[in-house]
């Protein structure tokens, strides 16, 4: 999770066409350029048979290796593996050792170390002749032993991934395999060849989605000896991360750009048989329209339709229905139009299906690899994809311990050449992230600015609000940024628990608080709070996600254990409780002093953290319509898309959400989405939900 506090994320982590079927291992290892001379495993037990290095990647930064070492063993083959990387100054090792047949068919898997800066794993699988053994951590379980089945843990270590469809294509390519100790069902296919130029010469790979070891797909890449080139997926913080062979290094954004494209096409064939159907005319008849421009509700109206803009708005006795259009009924519905998320990582295509569920139809990403982006957003804009509009905040960093992607400014003019790049690649913003030294940010706001664009993004370190936003930061992401203006420097000395503390206890009457509220109204500044996140962090074992963002428990089994091992221990939970509390009074305070608020979630709990970001701002005291109109018409008036989107108004382009309830009477109301529609189709929520693992 990318774009978490830096301050509150350290203070909490201080607390706490297939080929074909494939011979045996050995077999198989002895043709490549790296095996040694054929031997079979009675004539020399201790021969390395097969070794590689992957270089890893995290949003197309090179951060580690990992490297295997296969050779015969007792019964079969030994792969030992060891992945390690450092990300962001903290350093993530992993131990694997595969046991197996000669058929691959697993013996034992132990697998041990870090496969994020917030997660460990210790786990070993155990297989006798009936049943299967797994420890998670020090708890033993026992099960029958399926006919078929693999040993693998999530998306590290790479190399399981490549002993894994090595047996599945010499085990008959089941439908689902079973996985142990990730539990659930592996989902394998063949998604066709890609010829990739290497080395001067055409190199056709074979390319495989997996589905199961993290939430959505991962895309694999293996070449005609059945060996692993690349790895497209998600680690363990939902962030990009790839693995490519060292000789496949120089291919890296092809990868992620076809990685994407096969994603959405994946995607694009589930949607063409869920939606509820597309229609050029259609009439919505019955509903009460809460259009979000301030007015009053109109009950029992009739909204037109036609080619994906709205045409009419009345009550139902005074518009007249074309006898061409399809009707719907949807008496008793609440209609308004499509929410915003104004703070989106659309880190993996299965987020297009999620915010349309929820009642998303427009996205800002601000922070992404460019090559997977535009691939998705311009996918989604050609009707090749399934998701939401997508608007682009291009980031950009400098070099540093806590630097993130490769897109890095360290000059102005590298800054304004960055600028000119992503301007020319229609992104909207420009996304300033942790490292950026305050005469680049200066720089970059002014190219900016005279291209038309605006600028968005973190406070980089050594700096703060008042300095961001006089260099040209039209916007603000997370609300901590706020937090840091409205109190006097801590000294160094000040412990984490301590800075928390006074946090909790900061006075928004003082004059340093009323300074940040004054300053930031009269500089016009948008803030997009991503209250929901923090509340994430802030849960504890008397205080669960779950207590306060029941969607959790519809999320698919992949993401369930990391989204509820998130939090504080109990000694330190109220205190960190109180410093979210005091959060949630500082976002109200800025919405009444005039500050512009932006519905945004970051990565927490995808699809169902809009709803909750939309509940806190009620919590903070936003009535319901201005907590509503955060998420529609605030956000369209930011990105000067007011006059196509945000209301529901003749002339508008359709993007309309239809839902069970008043959201006006108990904002709770606004997650029982009954109907999505964009660009004339009409789409059903559980069918989205279903199509990438979630309950509905």
């Amino acid at each position: 999770m990318k774009n978490v506090s830096i301050r509150l994320t350290i203070a909490l982590l201080a607390f706490i066409a297939p080929w074909p079927s494939a011979p045996a291992l050995i077999t198989a290892a002895q043709s490549t350029t790296n095996s040694a001379v054929p031997v079979s495993a009675a004539q020399a037990p201790g021969l390395v048979i097969e070794e590689e290095k992957f270089r890893l990647h995290k949003f197309e930064q090179p951060i580690g290796e990992e490297t295997y070492h296969i050779a015969p063993g007792e019964g079969g083959v030994t792969a030992k593996i060891h992945f390690e990387f450092t990300d962001r100054g903290s350093r993530v090792p992993l131990d694997a050792t595969f046991r197996g047949h000669e058929d691959l068919s697993p013996i034992s898997f132990d697998i041990k170390g870090g496969t994020s800066r917030i997660s460990q794993i210790d786990d070993r699988v155990e297989v006798d002749p009936s049943k299967i053994r797994v420890r998670n951590d020090k708890t033993w379980t026992e099960q029958p032993r399926p006919a078929s089945f693999f040993t693998i843990a999530g998306y590290s270590p790479i190399t399981m991934q490549m002993l894994l469809l090595r047996y599945w294509s010499s085990h008959g390519q089941p439908a689902t395999l079973p996985a142990f100790p990730a539990g659930g069902a592996l989902r394998i296919e063949s998604r066709g060849i890609d010829n990739i130029a290497l080395s001067g010469r055409q190199v056709p790979l074979q390319r495989y989605t997996i589905q199961g070891l993290i939430w959505g797909r991962e895309t694999v890449w293996m070449d005609s000896q059945q060996k692993l080139a690349a790895v497209v997926t998600v680690d363990a913080e939902f962030d990009h991360f790839e693995a490519l062979r060292e000789d496949c290094e120089p291919a890296l954004h092809f990868f992620v750009s076809r990685a994407a494209q096969d994603g959405m096409a994946g995607l694009a064939e589930i949607g063409a048989k869920i939606s509820g159907g597309h229609f050029d005319k259609l009439a919505l008849v019955g509903a009460n329209v809460i259009d979000a421009t301030g007015g009053p509700v109109l009950h029992d109206a009739t909204v037109l339709i036609e080619s994906g803009r709205i045409t009419a708005v009345g009550p139902r006795d005074r518009v007249a229905i074309p006898e061409v259009a399809h009707r719907m009924d949807v008496s008793g519905l609440t209609l308004l139009p499509g929410l915003w998320d104004m703070h989106a990582h659309f880190e993996q295509v299965e987020w297009g299906p999620v915010y349309l569920a929820s009642g998303a139809t427009t996205v800002r990403d601000v922070g992404n690899e460019l090559e997977f982006v535009t691939s998705v957003r311009d996918a989604v804009a050609s009707g090749r994809g399934l998701g939401p509009r997508m608007l682009l905040a291009g980031i950009v960093d400098g070099d540093g311990p806590i630097a993130l992607g490769v897109n890095r400014v360290n000059s102005p003019q590298q800054a304004v050449e960055m600028v000119d790049r992503y301007h020319a690649l229609r992104f909207q913003q420009i996304k300033i992230y942790s490292s950026v030294k305050l005469e680049n940010v200066k720089a970059i706001c002014t190219e900016a600015h005279r291209l038309g664009m605006t600028v968005t993004g973190h406070i980089p370190e050594g700096m703060n609000a008042f300095q961001g936003v006089d260099a040209g930061m039209d916007q603000i992401n997370h609300i901590q940024y706020i937090v840091d203006i409205m109190h006097a420097p801590f000294p160094s000395s000040v412990t984490r628990l301590e800075s928390t503390k006074a946090i909790a206890s900061l006075d928004l009457a003082s004059p340093e608080a009323q300074h940040a509220i004054q300053f930031l109204k009269q500089h016009g500044t948008v803030l997009d709070p991503t209250l929901s996140i923090f509340e994430l962090f802030s849960a504890s074992i008397d205080h669960p996600v779950s207590s306060f963002e029941p969607g959790v428990e519809k999320v698919p089994p992949e993401m369930y254990a990391q989204l509820t091992s998130v939090g504080v221990p109990g000694d330190v939970a109220s205190v960190v409780r109180a410093a979210f509390q005091k959060d949630l009074a500082i976002t109200g305070a800025l919405h009444k002093a005039g500050v512009l608020i932006v519905a945004g979630t970051d990565q927490a709990v995808p699809g169902y953290s809009l709803h909750r970001e939309i509940e806190l701002y009620v919590e903070a005291g936003f009535t319901p319509l201005e907590a509503i109109q955060a998420a529609t018409i605030v956000p369209a008036r930011v990105m000067k898309m007011d006059n196509q989107l945000g209301t529901v108004e003749k002339g508008k382009l359709a993007d309309l959400l239809l839902v069970e309830g008043d959201p006006l009477a108990s904002i709770q109301n606004l997650r029982h989405v009954k109907y999505v529609i964009t660009g004339g189709t009409v789409y059903l929520p559980a069918p989205l939900w279903q199509s990438v693992g979630f309950k509905p």
